[in-house]
């Protein structure tokens, strides 16, 4: 990629010149955009979303017809709660609210946090997931598949649903049987490159392709010979056939989908032969879509989607709509009186102020974000390299990204007079606003309970300090639904908060000390792991003899707190893995 100004600012500048394109049809909010034109009291609220980088997905989606809202991750990365519940606020017509995406763990971990929140107002929220793509779990076991291409058709079926005016579980039934009809499958020819990286995060040897690609930036499951046209079209059609699903008639809508880079010359090329492997099957393509509809920036690939249509499902799709970049048949809405981007703060603040101990302890906690910022920053190639081994590549530029929120908000904080336990929650709250993804929903969920696990009215002693590790560690279990030996940070965090607490005197700082060398060891030995769950998981054999990313990460923060017990906030620690 190459026009930007700071890559850091993609994504925000990205959504900001979007929204004053389309004036028309959007408007921005915090964390995303929501229709520019008026919709009748008591419809259900349908909101698409997730990382950015993969448009016309998803923020051209939004208008009459179509969804309601969308909530914008940064690249690659899920958005947070707090935005997720920012737009489904702004969005909210008094009919429920619906959050779609495709089946990542962190867009599930996010937008299930905000259908909590939303639920707590007595708001029914729902989130419902996308699993197209054939290549990343067998048939037997769907509900792990990714959401990818398929994204589009499922969307603008459900959203037609709901523009009908059906209520919340009507759009939900309609929702669950367009996904259950759809199936993805696509090949990549090079990889993507983040915005102010110099490499792609995968490359593929010259004259293969990988086959069974995410849009994250995902290499495939397997390379194989690239060979023509004819012959891609015959692979990723034979594949779909073969995961037909159960009871499907014959009429079916195909799309061909560009990943970035493929020119539309190259996807007509390859619908030619798309289509007679279609019609050598005895299906009926009621309509082909020819074109980008959920990229992954500038990856060389392409992916084809079936719909295997009926009546319903049909009609839905040919339900008139206009959006930015999908526009269908004539329909007309009413403009909203305003339409600037509207601002409101969301962020944590200082209700009481904290006493003079439990200040102090918040300085201190600023201290420690400080350093642990500082060794994120000296160590995101490292991680991100860690992570492209099988998953997208990102775990360091969001450990980054997470860790310079958190600093940023807890100086704040204790600037006006914070405690420890309104530092912890702000820092936590930033972290998973900002780096977005699943590291950025478990630091968040980790800092918030055990920042809740504290008082404003002391500073915490060593006993403290155990009891909210120990409420950090059960609410990544709690919400990661992972355990011992997926590969995930849990196979860290786990020995070091039981570490921690079987130190025997010495304080605080004598735990973390302890704490972090069980951290590095059992980081260490996740190498000789494979993934069960998350990103990786699909690439689970690659990962062997790597050192999991969020275990490594978790180890070597605690090594830097456990530094700044002993007088160096540096940040300065040797990798692991």
């Amino acid at each position: 990629m190459h026009l930007m100004n700071d890559p850091a600012d993609f994504p925000a500048e990205l959504l900001e010149g979007f929204v004053e394109a389309n004036p028309r049809h959007v408007r921005g909010v915090p964390g995303g955009a929501v229709r520019a034109t008026k919709s009748p009291k008591g419809k259900v609220s349908f909101l698409v979303g997730g990382g950015t980088g993969h448009y016309p997905a998803f923020a051209g989606w939004v208008g009459p017809g179509f969804a309601d809202g969308v909530v914008c991750g940064n690249i690659f990365a899920s958005p947070s709660a707090a935005q997720a519940y920012s737009v489904a606020k702004a969005a909210d017509h008094g009919g429920g609210v619906l959050f779609a995406f495709g089946n990542y763990a962190g867009d599930v971990l996010h937008f299930g946090q905000a259908c909590e929140r939303l639920k707590a107002e007595g708001i029914d929220a729902r989130a419902l997931v996308v699993t197209d793509d054939i290549a990343s779990a067998p048939k037997s076991d769907i509900s792990s598949r990714r959401g990818i291409a398929g994204d589009m058709p499922v969307f603008k079926i459900a959203s037609a649903a709901a523009e009908e005016g059906a209520d919340i579980d009507e759009v939900d039934r309609v929702f669950t049987k367009a996904n259950d009809r759809t199936r993805s499958f696509g090949v990549a020819f090079s990889g993507c490159t983040l915005p102010g990286a110099t490499e792609p995060l995968f490359t593929v040897p010259e004259g293969k392709m990988g086959v069974g690609l995410g849009i994250h930036g995902e290499p495939g499951i397997d390379e194989v010979e690239l060979g023509t046209a004819d012959d891609v079209a015959t692979l990723l059609v034979d594949g779909l056939l073969d995961d037909r699903p159960d009871g499907a008639a014959s009429r079916v809508l195909a799309i061909v989908n560009g990943l970035g880079s493929c020119s539309y010359e190259e996807l007509f090329v390859t619908y030619r032969s798309v289509a007679r492997r279609l019609r050598e099957a005895d299906l009926e393509i009621v309509e082909a879509q020819v074109g980008e509809h959920a990229t992954s920036l500038d990856m060389g690939g392409m992916s084809v989607t079936l719909v295997w249509l009926d009546e319903e499902l049909e009609r839905y799709w040919f339900a008139p709509c206009d959006s930015p970049a999908f526009i269908r048949g004539g329909i007309e809405a009413e403009p909203l009186a305003e339409s600037a981007t509207e601002t409101v703060d969301l962020s944590v603040q200082v209700t009481t102020p904290g006493s003079a101990a439990s200040q102090a302890g918040a300085r201190e906690v600023a201290r420690g974000l400080g350093a642990v910022a500082r060794m994120l920053s000296a160590n995101r190639k490292h991680l991100g390299d860690l992570d492209a081994v099988a998953g997208d590549g990102d775990h360091g530029t969001g450990m980054e990204r997470g860790a310079l929120a958190a600093q940023e908000t807890v100086e704040r904080l204790v600037a006006d007079s914070a405690g420890v336990r309104t530092a912890l929650v702000g820092a936590g709250d930033s972290w998973s606003d900002r780096a977005g993804g699943t590291s950025g929903a478990l630091w968040g969920a980790l800092l918030t309970a055990a920042g809740n696990a504290l008082a404003d009215e002391e500073s915490p002693d060593a006993r403290a300090q155990g009891l909210a590790l120990r409420a950090g560690l059960d609410a990544v279990q709690r919400i990661g639904e992972a355990g011992p030996g997926d590969k995930t940070m849990l196979d860290a965090l786990i020995p070091m908060v039981e570490a921690f607490e079987q130190a025997d005197g010495g304080g605080a700082g004598a735990a973390w000390r302890r704490a972090a060398q069980a951290g590095r060891r059992a980081a260490e030995a996740t190498a000789d792991l494979e993934p069960k769950v998350g990103r990786a998981r699909p690439l689970a054999s690659r990962s062997v003899g790597h050192a999991d990313p969020g275990a490594v990460s978790v180890a070597m923060v605690a090594e830097v707190i456990a530094q700044v017990f002993d007088g160096d906030d540096s940040g300065s620690i040797s990798p692991i893995g």
